[in-house]
């Protein structure tokens, strides 16, 4: 495993990290996470991404249990959360002031941590001025409660005025953007996201590289009975199927086969070339599909320029 800096911090996180959304709670029992957590850490990863919202919390809950039986050292793994849907009341959700520290609170004690190393406003708050939110997340790092925070799909305009917020007022701007890119969603991240990653340095931490397996082949012939497609409250995912060219997908598996490497990990080598990307966040319902996955960072060489023109030229 390689390292990267979050960013222009000092933090360096494993280029490959691991997720909890729609496994955590819904695909996978803690017997099985933590089988997950515990692959993951010895290959080397050491970021490991929640928030309050996935599985109304239970997630969290969950990795917190699983933390304190694998008993790794704190100082050795960098932990998340993020704040946006806390629940249905008008205290519950957003980024006031209130809901930021209220959340805070609460991840800290179902992750069962002293501190979280990231902290994301997970959606952008129209109802909310950017000020605010800013300020509370400067509080919560001198609390000693989080040490970095950053936003989660906002966009280029939303970040530049978080940052002009922060200079205006010497408050610390963002560290970091959690924004989806994979080789069928792109835009954001290369074009709108190219003038923040240019004059902030701000560090990424991807989610979604197999755009939720689509890019990994196990759908070319139709969605499986276990997918996360068919979870319940996840079915909106499968909306991405309807206009997908399946000829492309499967092409794009020729040329892994031609490189010795699965579909999957030439996904997630493809979305590692990008020099903006600090981490990927893998997910997986289980050790087999993670295993292949972490396998991946064993292939970086594979992947060569001819390879990446390749893929330009079919998407």
């Amino acid at each position: 495993m390689e390292y990267r800096n979050l960013g222009k911090s000092g933090l360096k996180v494993s280029e490959l990290s691991f997720g909890s959304w729609v496994t955590f709670v819904n695909q996978l029992n803690q017997k099985s996470a933590k089988e997950c957590m515990a692959m993951a850490y010895d290959y080397g990863v050491n970021f490991f991404d929640n928030a309050e919202a996935y599985a109304s919390g239970k997630s969290e809950v969950l990795m917190g249990k699983i933390l304190k039986q694998l008993k790794w050292g704190r100082d050795t793994y960098i932990v998340s959360s993020k704040v946006f849907w806390g629940g249905e009341l008008p205290t519950q959700k957003g980024l006031s002031k209130k809901h930021i520290h209220d959340a805070c609170d609460a991840a800290l004690k179902r992750l069962q941590v002293d501190y979280l190393d990231l902290f994301f406003c997970h959606r952008p708050d129209p109802e909310t001025p950017i000020l605010e939110s800013v300020y509370a997340m400067n509080d919560l790092i001198t609390q000693g409660k989080i040490m970095y925070w950053g936003t989660s799909e906002w966009s280029a305009n939303e970040i530049k005025e978080a940052f002009k917020c922060a200079e205006k007022y010497n408050l610390r701007g963002p560290s970091m953007e959690q924004p989806q890119y994979n080789i069928l969603h792109r835009e954001r991240f290369e074009k709108e996201y190219k003038s923040i990653f240019k004059k902030y340095k701000i560090g990424s931490t991807i989610w979604s590289p197999l755009a939720s397996g689509i890019l990994s082949g196990k759908y070319n012939n139709g969605i499986p009975k276990k997918s996360r497609f068919t979870v319940k409250g996840y079915e909106w995912l499968a909306d991405g199927m309807k206009d997908l060219n399946l000829k492309r997908i499967k092409k794009l598996g020729d040329i892994a086969h031609s490189l010795g490497i699965s579909q999957s990990q030439l996904a997630i080598l493809w979305c590692l070339k990008n020099k903006n990307v600090s981490t990927i966040i893998l997910g997986a319902s289980n050790t087999k599909q993670l295993k292949e996955n972490l396998e991946s960072i064993n292939h970086y060489e594979k992947v060569s320029k001819s390879a990446m023109t390749k893929i330009d030229k079919l998407f």
